[in-house]
């Protein structure tokens, strides 16, 4: 394993976090305290409890599982497509570096600052309403798992894409429809039969319910299904990744 060669890509995709800081942190704190204003003010003096947690209380899963997947895709995406762009590609993978070692350092950066940016939501909900987490270990794993698995799809995305409008493609038209229609501000228990059956179809209800579930132990979906439907993404990805190194798919256009 040539962990030079990783902590040098890790280092530089973590650096350019300092070099955007206004759309990296200060974006998402901003958007997190708009959040609060509108729904947790407007909405939560209609509705003061959703299974007997305070409703401030319980979009907070939700608002940060919406950070965690926006941003998870964005620095995984542009990440590896920048190098693509620019044809920088072609040094990387000439270079004495394994198509795991690229992975591990595109993806392991873009994890790594989706979860501060999880994090630093959290503490920037705390501001506004006491948060008190039921199973802190296994927040952390959900954030981790979730983190990985949608950086992992990122990188996906990355290599699709062959023009930066693509790039914000599936995130703005698929994957932030889906987090809001994926019960990130109300449960799901709380839509008629039909269309809380439809909304099972979402993948996204799944990650909110589990995650939702370590800070209240109140969930829509059984933990363990909810943890299945996480991993069962992530080996998904996992394939697709695997298929586009051994195939080359983009990686030299």
């Amino acid at each position: 394993m040539n962990f030079q060669a990783i902590r040098a890509i890790w280092i530089y995709e973590m650096a350019r976090m300092r070099r955007t800081m206004l759309q990296s942190i200060v974006s998402p704190v901003l958007s997190t305290a708009l959040y609060f204003v509108v729904f947790g003010s407007a909405i939560g003096s209609r509705i003061s409890h959703v299974g007997g947690v305070s409703y401030g209380a319980f979009i907070v899963p939700g608002l940060i599982m919406l950070n965690l997947l926006t941003q998870s895709i964005s620095n995984a995406s542009f990440g590896i497509y920048f190098p693509r762009f620019v044809g920088t590609i072609y040094e990387i993978l000439s270079a004495p570096i394994s198509a795991v070692e690229i992975v591990i350092a595109y993806v392991g950066a873009a994890a790594a600052k989706s979860i501060f940016l999880g994090l630093l939501t959290l503490a920037t909900a705390a501001v506004f309403i006491n948060i008190n987490i039921l199973h802190p270990l296994w927040m952390l794993a959900f954030l981790l798992l979730t983190s990985v698995t949608f950086s992992l799809f990122g990188f996906v995305i990355g290599i699709w894409a062959d023009s930066f409008e693509k790039l914000q493609l599936i995130p703005l038209l698929i994957v932030t429809p889906l987090t809001f229609l994926g019960g990130s501000f109300y449960s799901i228990d709380m839509l008629p039969p039909f269309w809380r059956n439809v909304t099972l179809i979402n993948p996204v209800v799944y990650l909110i319910s589990g995650f939702r579930w370590s800070f209240y132990g109140l969930s829509d979906i059984n933990v363990g299904i909810s943890l299945g439907m996480t991993l069962l993404f992530l080996a998904l990805c996992l394939g697709i990744v695997a298929w586009i190194f051994k195939t080359g798919y983009r990686l030299k256009t």
